[in-house]
């Protein structure tokens, strides 16, 4: 079997490499010219886990291609993936479509038989129909007479865990409206079928909304906690213990409950973006996902508040543990860390960054702003405070004394609640932590 894959951003190219390292010829195709050609040398993107590994291994293998004309690539394949980007308006929070209707017209001005249109791409419900249109308005003006299929299959991948999630899924979700396509999706995932993997098949509109009620339902588990942390800190009690409390409830369970400083990504905030954009446009409002964004975006604020309320920020340098919006990538989007550095900028302190990934990103975002830390012990040389945004592993036990003798002042606001407040007291450390007592 062969398949072609539009867009080789973070979906389209795990879902290549993956699908390449099953045994299916794939050829990832990008307009981006220079990127291809960088792909085309084994070079990566984007910072994931095993990707690298995995694409160049398949390259050698001749599983796996980069190409930027479509158009080139479409007689030959059995099914064609569109993974562009859909990102929000910035007015609207609406999923722009733009890219998608884009590779559908390409599609429709170049078929020349049967293939199965799949997107894989995060789309607002309907948007199976618009392709389809598009699709069949360009074989129209052509007068041509090709049978197609449209089917949705969301991805749910998990940044960092990209490789495992797509090899080893808890579930495959394939929307499809007529028999041929369901028979090509089975080949296709016949390898997963075959590992016991559970592969759901649903009508197409059923499948496009499966994929925003999920990533509603995990955003609104981590604004409740968020929430429920910040009373805490209110009337003294301890959401460590209260997360212990509920979670072992077998009805709520323990994932993505822990108190933070919001979520960032590029899944979360986009998609609970559109969920309310759709809602909106078909004459209702979501309340409880309304309230979940705006829960979001004022607990981005919260570390700038604790460091605000210890001391005044003129002048101070300011120590930052992590970047990225979670560990394992190099992933900036909507990160927490970007608000609390244009915060503490506005405020006249100084930030010195530290990320073991994302640093580059950063770099290009904020360019000489900012001062830039070669490991995390550089970050808190003669640093007047010392706030820790993403969990990183080698963050987790960092020797504190090397710490407290590098700063002036050893105050640590911790954004992930990853340190024993206890030994933090002992060590002489003013330790802020989210919806904890301060030590």
């Amino acid at each position: 079997m062969k398949i072609a894959i539009v867009g080789t951003g973070y979906v389209g190219l795990v879902t290549g490499t993956c699908f390449a390292e099953t045994g299916v010829d794939v050829t990832c195709v990008d307009i981006d010219s220079r990127k291809v050609e960088m792909l085309r040398r084994g070079e990566m993107p984007i910072y994931e886990p095993g990707l690298a590994e995995m694409a160049q291994r398949n390259m050698k293998l001749r599983r796996l291609h980069f190409e930027t004309d479509l158009t080139t690539v479409l007689p030959d394949v059995d099914i064609v993936f569109i993974a562009v980007g859909t990102p929000p308006n910035p007015v609207t929070g609406a999923a722009d479509m733009r890219y998608v209707h884009e590779v559908a017209t390409t599609i429709g001005s170049a078929l020349d038989h049967y293939v199965v249109v799949v997107t894989k791409s995060t789309v607002p419900v309907g948007t199976s129909r618009e392709i389809t249109a598009i699709i069949r308005r360009q074989l129209q003006l052509r007068g041509a007479e090709v049978e197609f299929d449209v089917a949705s299959n969301p991805e749910f991948l998990k940044e960092g865990a990209a490789i495992k999630d797509f090899m080893s899924p808890d579930r495959v979700v394939i929307g499809c409206d007529s028999d041929r396509a369901k028979r090509m999706m089975t080949k296709l995932y016949k390898p997963f079928m075959l590992n016991s993997f559970r592969v759901i098949f649903m009508d197409v509109a059923s499948a496009e909304m499966t994929k925003y009620a999920a990533n509603a339902m995990l955003a609104t588990r981590i604004s409740f906690i968020n929430d429920i942390a910040n009373l805490c800190e209110r009337v003294g009690a301890d959401v460590n213990m209260v997360r212990k409390g509920i979670t072992s409830d077998a009805r709520i369970g323990s994932k993505f409950l822990y108190p933070g400083c919001g979520y960032g990504g590029s899944c979360f905030p986009k998609d609970v973006k559109a969920l309310i954009r759709t809602a909106a446009e078909n004459g209702m409002s979501l309340k409880l996902i309304e309230a979940v964004e705006d829960v979001n975006e004022r607990q981005k604020h919260i570390l700038f508040a604790k460091a605000s309320a210890h001391t005044d920020l003129r002048g101070k340098r300011i120590a930052i543990w992590g970047l990225s919006f979670k560990p394992e990538t190099d992933d900036i989007r909507e990160a927490p860390a970007l608000v609390l550095i244009d915060e503490l900028l506005a405020a006249g302190a100084v930030p010195r960054v530290y990320d073991p990934i994302a640093m580059p990103e950063v770099q290009r975002r904020y360019a000489d702003r900012l001062e830039y830390a070669c490991d995390m012990y550089d970050a808190v040389l003669d640093a007047d405070m010392l706030i820790v945004v993403t969990e990183w592993k080698e963050f987790r036990v960092p020797s504190w004394q090397v710490v407290a003798k590098a700063m002036r002042a050893p105050v640590v606001i911790d954004g992930r609640n990853i340190y024993d407040p206890d030994e933090m007291r002992d060590l002489g450390f003013t330790y802020y932590m989210i919806g904890r007592a301060t030590t």
